[in-house]
């Protein structure tokens, strides 16, 4: 009976983890995110768990990948101008603007101004 009592020395205990860049995981992500794709697919073509690239998607929804949670085909909305009345002049918006933005059901309308900070807050959340 051949029996070997000496111990596996291991260097590191966990293994080698793959360290991805934003811009791969925003690949996978975007290539998930196309309508009719299997991520199952995608993860085995570039080397990677497909519950991985799950994780990936959740963190692109929580805006957690470096971007905004806004990656869609053409990556643009739709904007139509439209001639609109002149404001009155005891108006309390600063520059007499006005930024009507409609996404399905969503209508938001900011009249003036718009702080860049809230208006990015705003967006943030109506494009999710």
């Amino acid at each position: 009976m051949d029996t070997n009592f000496q111990p596996v020395i291991s260097t590191n205990e966990r293994g080698h983890y793959r360290q991805h860049s934003l811009e791969f995981k925003r690949a996978l992500v975007a290539l998930s995110l196309e309508p009719g794709a299997s991520v199952a697919r995608i993860a085995r073509e570039h080397g990677v768990n497909a519950n991985q690239v799950f994780s990936w998607r959740r963190l692109y929804r929580q805006g957690r990948l470096g971007v905004p949670a806004l990656m869609r085909d053409d990556g643009l909305l739709p904007v139509m101008l439209a001639p609109t009345a002149p404001a009155p002049s005891n108006s309390n918006s600063d520059a007499g603007g006005i930024i009507v933005l409609e996404l399905g059901e969503v209508r938001v309308r900011i009249d003036g101004q718009p702080n860049v900070a809230i208006l990015a807050q705003v967006l943030d959340r109506v494009l999710r």
